[in-house]
């Protein structure tokens, strides 16, 4: 076999906090804490927006939400609308593509949440996902496996897991190397799907779990005031997911059952790493743990996203997730350095030999995962639609879209050093105004470099799909604004 196979595992809704290589001891998590023992964890890196869809793009192509023009979930019931075989990211250059002209077999097995599923983009050789961003229910779900689509019983996890598993023995005598990217669509958090005790086969192992890990926090004024917005947006009830920020928090079956999820989802990398080893590709394969973006479990009085609240949260429990590597030529140990979800595929393409990534707009900076990696980045940039922040290793600032057309909308600096946590907010005091007008200078001078200008919603430009909260956006640049290009 010519050249390095990868295989990349993505989870779905899942805060770095709540693995146990990252410091959980309720967490039951021994396979993923088996590749951070062999491999680098790094504990500082952090997605580009704390929505499925944005991130999943950022990763593919190295751009920013503002580049490439993907700035929420991909809402499916407005599927009708879309272009026929519409991928949302196909104008840009993206990783895959780049292995799969290297000779690479691609496979993707799992959630895609980037456009219609029942073909596969042009990056991909073997399609194994299912045609939904929302997980209603782990059970029961129409599968697309290739030119099939079929009902499945089970859990999805476990179907994802059996699948890549096929693949890689149908890969295990051919001269070419593959790349098999798993984006599971689990441990996931919201309702339906995690409401009340799991039916899975780890849910015993959690009822008697003291949830010591989750904070336990009153509801955030901000959480109520998006839900308030949700009811008036769509002049009744609100789905079950959009419900589920109010109710969830400190609902201890639920919380359970996440973390029920999250062990499906170890026990299905244990399952498809065993096979490398029995197939004795494991000393060629370069295995990748990461998530969509991060999550809260209550953190700050907010339950799952970013966009849970309004203005969105732009904190840690948001942001920050997993990525471990683990594999030849990976150097061992424990990173603190930052980290953008950002630099993923150019460390793909460095890491294997390829010619990186370096279209107009991108920020994807390769890392040598053969030594110690010291001063990567100075700062990793996010953005959540009407809000974007700056995170270094001592500071985070968090900034707000404002115009006279709409309420003003408060800026939040935290020190990391003296409040990890995040909870005192220093933008309110005077002594700061030197290092708020620094970061917002620095802030704004990325956004310049690195969004195009018809994604820019900060300068009247528009999404892919839908936005978040249209109205504000219409306040913003008025009633003739479309979110939609």
């Amino acid at each position: 076999m010519n050249g390095m196979n990868i295989l990349l595992f993505m989870s779905d809704n899942q805060s770095a906090e709540f693995i146990g290589c990252y410091g959980n001891k309720e967490v039951h998590t021994p396979n993923i804490d088996d590749l951070a023992l062999n491999g680098k964890i790094f504990s500082s890196a952090y997605c580009t927006n704390a929505m499925c869809s944005p991130c999943r793009a950022s990763v593919l192509t190295g751009l920013m939400p503002s580049a490439h023009g993907i700035h929420n979930w991909l809402d499916d019931t407005l599927e009708k609308s879309w272009p026929s075989k519409w991928n949302a990211i196909g104008e840009f250059e993206q990783f895959p593509m780049k292995l799969k002209e290297a000779g690479y077999k691609n496979a993707l097995i799992g959630k895609y949440h980037l456009g219609k599923a029942d073909e596969s983009p042009d990056a991909f050789d073997h399609w194994v996902t299912f045609p939904h961003g929302h997980t209603k229910s782990f059970y029961n779900n129409v599968m697309i496996d290739n030119e099939e689509r079929y009902s499945f019983e089970g859990h999805s996890v476990n179907f994802f897991t059996d699948k890549a598993i096929e693949f890689l023995r149908s890969q295990s005598n051919s001269p070419d190397p593959f790349f098999c990217f798993v984006p599971y669509n689990g441990p996931y958090g919201h309702w339906p799907a995690i409401k009340g005790r799991s039916k899975n086969e780890f849910a015993n192992l959690y009822d008697d779990c003291q949830i010591k890990s989750v904070p336990r926090e009153g509801i955030n004024q901000r959480v109520i005031d998006r839900y308030t917005m949700r009811i008036l947006e769509t002049g009744g009830k609100p789905r079950e997911q959009f419900a589920g920020p109010l109710l969830l928090p400190n609902e201890k079956d639920s919380i359970r059952n996440y973390f029920s999820q999250v062990s499906l989802v170890d026990k299905g990398i244990g399952q498809i790493v065993d096979v490398l080893k029995e197939l004795q590709l494991i000393e060629n394969t370069l295995i990748i743990y990461t998530a969509d973006h991060g999550f809260s479990l209550g953190n700050h009085g907010i339950w799952g996203h970013g966009l849970a609240a309004w203005p969105s949260s732009m904190k840690k429990p948001s942001f920050n997730i997993p990525l471990i590597f683990s594999g030849p030529n990976v150097s061992r140990g424990n990173s603190k350095v930052l980290i953008s979800q950002l630099d993923l595929g150019n460390t793909i393409l460095n890491h294997v030999g390829l010619k990186i990534i370096e279209a107009e707009k991108t920020d994807s900076k390769p890392m040598d995962l053969t030594n110690t990696i010291n001063n990567f980045r100075d700062a990793v940039f996010m953005e959540q639609e009407e809000t974007r922040a700056m995170r270094t290793e001592m500071w985070l600032y968090i900034e707000r879209v404002n115009s006279e057309k709409t309420m003003f909308l408060e800026p939040e600096l935290y020190n990391l050093e003296n409040d990890p946590l995040e909870t005192k907010n220093l933008a309110v005091e005077k002594d700061f105004t030197e290092i708020i007008d620094t970061m917002s200078l620095k802030l704004h001078n990325y956004f310049r470099i690195h969004s195009n200008s018809r994604f820019d919603l900060w300068n009247a430009g528009k999404a892919k799909s839908n936005v978040a909260n249209e109205s504000f956006w219409k306040q913003m640049w008025g009633d003739t604004w479309s979110c939609y290009i």
